[in-house]
């Protein structure tokens, strides 16, 4: 299983998302072809409602936490509630990486 789906399962089973993207964005880095590294994270979840961002972001990192002590060395979150996620239903774009000398 690669990270992504381990990402994608957990999240899944965790917080029961209406919507979930995970995007590997480790190509806009540097680093190796192929590594999976750099995640974005666009979710939508009743779990989110009556909590602000940094309740949202401890949720998904609680999830994640063996791969946030691992091999994931960057994660961005985009954490929405139903009603959020249908005023905007897109998440904005990453910067570009400044970075590592790439």
């Amino acid at each position: 299983m690669t990270v992504q789906q381990t990402i994608e399962q957990k999240l899944a089973n965790d917080l029961q998302p209406l919507h979930l993207e995970v995007i590997n964005e480790s190509s806009s880095h540097n680093v190796p072809p192929g590594s999976e590294s750099h995640f974005k994270v666009v979710i939508v979840s009743a779990e989110f409602e009556g909590k602000n961002l940094l309740a949202r972001h401890r949720l998904v990192n609680k999830s994640l936490a063996d791969e946030l002590n691992g091999i994931i060395h960057a994660l961005a979150i985009h954490a929405y509630t139903e009603d959020e996620w249908k005023e905007t239903s897109s998440a904005p774009m990453s910067p570009p990486c400044l970075g590592g000398g790439k």
